[in-house]
């Protein structure tokens, strides 16, 4: 089974209201450090996120944006340094409390809403309500019976969505979302995202889109061959980079 369903149906049939409450926040790494084949994939990253804002990972291909998300969600382990969740280890309890959708959705073979039903899965009136609601918010509701598999790209991506919130997660990580979408379910999704975000969620979204990350950031972490080279509020970030790979980037240059 590929690494990113099992580890999707891991953590879905655990159920996070069993946790401690302790809050996640902050997230801190330190020296976090990925090596393949003798190559420094990320590269020594020191970085605290403590807030509630939706943080946008920003960086030219091959920067280790999607190698950080899967680090710090557990999916791939660390050659060396620490990932701390409200000074915890990464460990199964604390990823029962984040969610992930990946850039390609992973849907099981089954109805719109028997994907949400699997990973509610208590039986009755309270569950299909909120399996209902869900849908609903996402603009899925009259396709509940539908096969998933036979839904639009950007509607597979809302049903990813709404199955990774089902969990009620107190973070929650977004891998190019909306890459290869049409501009309507872009705009779709970047409006569920930011209810999330108003409800409170942590969001840590990687695009390679920087329209989409000047609509959504609140704050930038910015790579370079690995490396954290930036980790700024957006606004500044956007008017006045601090890294010439930052200033390339943002003009559209390449930068080796």
């Amino acid at each position: 089974m590929p690494s990113d369903i099992a580890s999707f149906i891991g953590v879905l049939r655990s159920d996070s209201r069993a946790d401690c409450r302790r809050t996640l926040l902050p997230l801190q790494t330190e020296g976090l450090t990925l090596v393949s084949a003798g190559k420094r994939l990320v590269d020594s990253i020191d970085l605290t996120l403590a807030s509630d804002k939706l943080t946008a990972v920003l960086g030219p291909t091959g920067a280790g944006k999607s190698l950080l998300l899967r680090l710090l969600h557990g999916l791939i382990s660390p050659t060396a340094g620490t990932v701390l969740w409200g000074g915890a280890p990464l460990n199964d309890a604390v990823r029962r409390r984040q969610a992930m959708v990946f850039q390609k959705p992973v849907l099981l073979r089954r109805s719109v809403a028997a994907n949400v039903d699997f990973v509610l899965r208590p039986k009755g009136t309270a569950a299909r309500e909120r399996r209902d609601a869900l849908l609903a918010d996402v603009g899925l509701l009259e396709r509940a019976r539908q096969p998933a598999r036979l839904l639009s790209g950007g509607e597979q991506q809302r049903l990813a969505l709404a199955r990774a919130l089902a969990v009620e997660p107190e973070v929650f990580f977004l891998d190019e979302p909306t890459a290869s979408l049409d501009p309507a379910s872009v705009l779709m999704i970047e409006e569920i995202v930011a209810k999330v975000r108003r409800r409170g969620t942590k969001v840590v979204l990687v695009t390679h889109d920087q329209a989409q990350a000047r609509r959504m950031a609140e704050e930038v972490v910015f790579l370079h061959r690995g490396r954290l080279l930036e980790h700024s509020p957006a606004e500044r970030f956007f008017s006045a980079p601090q890294s010439d790979a930052a200033e390339a980037y943002l003009a559209g240059r390449i930068v080796l």
